[in-house]
């Protein structure tokens, strides 16, 4: 019997790499999909920096994918692609920043719900990433919020009836995750307040095997404290 399918959009990135490595332990035939492979992935689909609009990323990866599931179904689709912008309004690369952070968290997470409406089984789990500071203004850096907050949207909206996608479906809201480029860029800060990325990898892998663990259709803030992650 062949090992069941996940789909890690974003997954050559510091979370999408855990993802990979851990659903690889845990027997999972691993589909990476970013803009660089990741060889630990059993496919990786490298999306080339040419194509600049939604439509055409979208139907270069579901050709992809397509070629590669050949009518099989997913267990999962985690979609952590995406990347911190700031600015405010007075910013000189305001727009810029707007733009790039749309593209880098709304338009992979249609994709990724695209994907979830074709080849997500029934009891699937998709897995969408927003950010708790999204929950409210976001003024130092209003183009990120912007777009975190419309991921929030689609997770609501995907989970209810009508939606065309038939799994589960959350979103996560990390406040600073614990990688080395947050720890380069933020030498004093206090490291016991981020939360690792092997935790939330392991709280995503037991939504997707104990789906009593978890409400489709849910904002999960995951908070770090002395070293003590919750998910609210």
């Amino acid at each position: 019997m062949a090992s069941p399918f996940v789909i890690v959009y974003g997954g050559s990135g510091a979370l999408g790499s855990v993802a990979v490595r851990l659903f690889k332990q845990r027997m999972y035939q691993v589909i990476n999909i970013d803009l660089s492979s990741n060889d630990s992935a059993d496919h990786s689909i490298e999306v080339p920096s040419s194509l600049q609009t939604l439509s055409e990323q979208s139907t270069f990866i579901a050709d992809k994918v397509s070629v590669i599931l050949n009518d099989n179904k997913v267990d999962a689709i985690v979609c952590v692609a995406g990347g911190w912008q700031g600015g405010n309004a007075a910013s000189k690369d305001f727009i810029g920043s707007a733009d790039k952070s749309i593209k880098q968290s709304v338009n992979t997470s249609l994709i990724a719900a695209s994907l979830a409406a074709r080849y997500l089984g029934p009891n699937g789990l998709l897995v969408l990433a927003g950010a708790a500071p999204a929950l409210k203004g976001t003024p130092g850096m209003i183009g990120y919020g912007m777009a975190k907050a419309a991921v929030h949207h689609l997770v609501t909206s995907l989970a209810m009836p009508g939606s065309g996608v038939d799994g589960r479906v959350v979103g996560i809201l990390p406040v600073t995750l614990d990688t080395e480029e947050n720890r380069s860029a933020m030498p004093a800060a206090d490291f016991s307040s981020w939360t690792p990325l092997t935790t939330v990898v392991e709280k995503i892998y037991t939504w997707l095997t104990s789906p009593a663990e978890c409400e489709s259709g849910k904002l999960y803030s995951i908070t770090t404290e002395n070293s003590v992650t919750k998910f609210e």
